[in-house]
């Protein structure tokens, strides 16, 4: 159905936009902030990106339900990340590959087919799925945002659009 591919294409739209704007903020960082933490119990400036650029790839891992090992060493592939340059890279190359998976999904397979993460004992669609990375990246651009403009970097809201 056309109504199911203009969502579908609507929300990586948006899942496009959250990247973009979110590269573009990375972008912004000087690293002598990345040690930066608001507060002892939260994440540093530089651990939020890390998770920030991580979260499409990781998030696809996930719904395809590839195991918590597999996950574990993407996460320190990212880790091992110490360029600007390369957060970028990888979170639009997490980007390139869920639009690539979301969009070789059948309409049936985008609403009806379930996936179970390793730490649920229940599935979810897909169509769920992809709104959960949407709102996944959206959050931590949200939070990467917040210590920018605690940092004093000149952001604002046009750095979201």
């Amino acid at each position: 159905m056309q109504e199911i591919k203009e969502l579908k294409e609507m929300l990586l739209e948006e899942l496009d936009l959250i990247v973009r704007t979110s590269t573009n903020l990375i972008g912004k960082i000087s690293t002598n902030h990345l040690d930066y933490r608001p507060r002892d119990n939260m994440r540093s400036l530089h651990e939020l990106v890390l998770h920030l650029v991580s979260v499409p790839s990781t998030d696809l891992l996930i719904l395809q339900e590839k195991g918590e090992e597999e996950v574990r060493e993407l996460e320190a592939e990212a880790a091992a990340d110490h360029e600007p340059e390369q957060w970028i890279a990888r979170m639009k190359n997490g980007l390139k590959d869920v639009r690539s998976y979301m969009e070789q999904l059948p309409d049936e397979e985008f609403l009806q087919k379930k996936t179970k993460p390793f730490y649920l004992d229940h599935g979810t669609v897909q169509a769920k799925w992809l709104i959960e990375i949407v709102t996944h990246a959206q959050h931590h651009r949200a939070q990467l945002f917040n210590y920018l403009k605690q940092q004093g970097y000149e952001v604002n809201m046009f750095d979201l659009y």
